[in-house]
């Protein structure tokens, strides 16, 4: 049942090269890095030596401010070529310090891609390994749960969400019971469509999560209103999906070059301007932008190091964006 239903989301045809081109014709350098920057007084302190970490609130736990995403990307079923390249975006990440790996059920064959991957993968022992239970029956997530452990390769989960609410109330319950039992570290939720916003801070209100997923990025900036102040007030920690807006940012912003104040704030491409955006908002625990390129994990990776804008740095991110 659970694969029947996923393959129904692998997504349209044509997704994964115009990705590709959306960004392949964008990022371009805007000078070398400053070094020894300070960052931002509401982040983690960074340098080019040292990388940006949030605590999750429930554990006092660290993570890299940076993780992964792996909708589209990772979904290339049996091809040992695109699993090959796979590998190599992957050890990309781990090398450079990554650690949360988010995928779902809802993905296609992504998750059992990212399990032959860990397999064909070193320096991996910083993993948070994070997916989803998608399903509308509880009855059907333990058996969900059970496939994707099988898949990614692991006997437990790090992060285990219910995936856009998807039966929330039920899925929470089992999520609680698997917690005491040890197959997974920290629970969670997630929307990854703007809506049922309303709902979804029902939950962070009243149920007893680790986590939240929602979108975020220098755009779409509704959050702000409402989820990232609830998150910080109920301590939990914030995982910003399509930082890029599906890759429409660099589409939007192809032909404006980096501004040149972008080196305040080691950026030396537009992805490293957007993602510190997000992730130096202090709600922000982790982002997880995806790619199928390793050039292009190497720019998402390099948000990691160096200084992160301040607020006031942070509104005049916004407004050039704007007035662009």
């Amino acid at each position: 049942m659970f694969r029947n239903i996923a393959k129904m989301w692998w997504g349209p045809p044509g997704w994964p090269a115009v990705m590709k081109q959306r960004r392949r014709e964008f990022l371009m350098t805007a000078g070398a890095l400053a070094a020894g920057a300070a960052i931002g007084a509401q982040s983690s302190p960074a340098s080019a030596r040292t990388m940006a970490t949030r605590v999750i609130p429930a554990t006092g736990e660290r993570l890299p401010t940076i993780g992964m995403g792996s909708w589209i990307t990772f979904n290339v079923g049996d091809s040992r070529e695109l699993r090959n390249d796979r590998a190599k975006v992957l050890q990309t990440f781990f090398d450079r310090g990554g650690s949360v790996i988010d995928s779902s059920p809802m993905y296609g064959t992504s998750q059992h891609v990212i399990g032959w991957c860990l397999q064909h993968t070193t320096n991996t022992d910083s993993l948070f390994a994070a997916t989803k239970v998608w399903t509308l029956l509880q009855s059907d997530g333990p058996g969900q749960m059970a496939e994707s452990r099988e898949l990614w390769g692991l006997d437990r989960f790090d992060l285990m969400q219910v995936h856009n609410l998807v039966n929330w109330e039920g899925h929470l319950e089992t999520l609680q019971q698997d917690k005491e039992d040890g197959r997974l570290r920290y629970i969670g939720i997630t929307t990854s469509h703007g809506r049922r916003h309303g709902e979804f801070e029902q939950v962070m209100a009243t149920q007893p999560i680790d986590f939240v997923q929602f979108t975020y990025n220098i755009i779409d900036r509704d959050a702000e209103e409402r989820l990232l102040p609830l998150a910080a007030e109920r301590e939990l920690a914030v995982v910003i999906n399509r930082p890029f807006r599906h890759g429409a940012l660099f589409e939007d912003f192809a032909n404006e070059p980096l501004p040149d104040w972008a080196v305040e704030i080691d950026c030396d491409n537009w992805a490293q301007f957007f993602l510190k955006f997000i992730i130096s908002h202090p709600a922000v625990t982790c982002a997880i932008p995806s790619t199928s390129r390793v050039d292009h994990m190497e720019e998402n990776m390099g948000a990691l190091y160096g200084a992160l804008p301040d607020e006031p740095m942070r509104r005049r991110m916004i407004d050039h964006v704007e007035n662009l």
